[in-house]
C-alpha cells in the first residue's frame, strides 16, 4: 500500500500536476517506454529493476484500446521519470493522499523500493494516445500488508492510481481507465480472479470512479493510515458490470 490513499483521486476532481513522465519523458532520444528487465538504469549500470515475475510481466502487456484512445502501462524508469513524478507528488491534492511530498529523494525511495524489490509491485506510467497522463501501481494484494486486513485470495491484484494534469481531469477518465486496467489485469493474469482497490472511505469521487469502472463495494476496512473502502472487480462479473 502507498503511505496513504492508494488512488488519490482516480481522476475525478483533484488537481494532479501532469502524471508520471509528462513533457520530456518520451522523446525519440529518451529511453524507450517498453524497456522492462533492467535496461533502464536508475543509479548506474548495475541497477536492475524487476518488472514482474509475480505479476506476469507487466512490461509486456502492451497497449489496449479505450473509448478515449490507446492506453499503455509503461513501467517507471527512475532516470527518465523521477523529476516529474516528484513534482506530481508535491501537488497539494496528491500529497494529501500519497504523503510523498518533499525532496525528490522521498519519491525516489518510494519508487526504488518497488523497482529493486521482488516484483510484487510495479510502478507504471499511464500513456494515453502517446501522452503520459497517469501514475499507476499494479501490485499483488495477496502479498501486500493489505492482505492482513481482508480475506485475501491467491493472486488478488491491486491497483493504485494518480491521474495527471488539468487537461485529463473532469472528463471521466478515472473510471474509464480503471475499467480498462482492471480488464487488462484479468486478461493478462489468468490466475487472478479479482482486482482489488482500497481508496479512503472519505474520498467519495474515488469510490464513485471505481463503481463506474465495474468494481463493487465489499467492506470498510481499518488500515494503519486510513479507513478504506474495499473495492472489488470480480472476473466472473467483468462482463456484467
Amino acid at each position: 500500500m502507498p503511505p496513504a490513499d492508494p488512488i488519490a483521486e482516480a481522476g475525478i476532481a483533484l488537481p494532479v500536476v501532469a502524471d508520471v513522465a509528462c513533457g520530456a519523458g518520451f522523446r525519440s532520444d529518451s529511453p524507450r517506454p517498453g524497456r522492462a528487465s533492467g535496461e533502464c538504469s536508475a543509479s548506474g549500470p548495475s541497477f536492475v529493476p524487476r518488472h514482474g515475475d509475480l505479476l506476469d510481466r507487466v512490461a509486456e502487456w502492451g497497449p489496449v484500446a479505450t473509448p478515449a484512445g490507446a492506453f499503455h502501462l509503461v513501467p517507471v524508469c527512475l532516470e527518465r521519470d523521477l523529476p516529474l513524478i516528484g513534482r506530481w507528488m508535491n501537488d497539494p491534492a496528491a500529497a494529501a493522499f500519497w504523503e510523498l511530498a518533499g525532496p525528490q529523494e522521498v519519491t525516489q525511495d518510494h519508487l526504488r523500493a518497488q523497482l529493486v524489490g521482488d516484483g510484487r509491485s510495479v510502478p507504471c506510467i499511464g500513456v494515453l494516445d502517446g501522452a503520459p497522463m497517469s501514475y499507476w501501481e499494479i501490485y499483488r494484494a495477496d502479498l501486500d500488508p493489505l492482505a492482513r486486513h481482508y480475506p485475501a485470495r491467491p493472486h488478488d491484484t491491486g491497483i493504485h492510481l494518480l491521474v495527471g494534469g488539468a487537461a485529463h481531469r473532469g472528463r471521466g477518465l478515472g473510471g474509464l481507465l480503471l475499467r480498462a486496467v482492471a480488464d487488462l489485469v484479468l486478461a493478462q493474469r489468468p490466475t487472478c480472479t479479482r482486482v482489488i482497490a482500497e481508496p479512503d472511505i472519505r474520498n467519495t469521487p474515488s469510490v464513485a470512479a471505481f463503481l463506474t469502472a465495474g468494481f463493487r463495494f465489499s467492506a470498510e476496512v481499518d488500515l494503519p493510515a486510513k479507513r478504506a473502502a474495499l473495492m472489488v472487480r470480480d472476473r466472473s462479473h467483468r462482463h456484467l458490470l
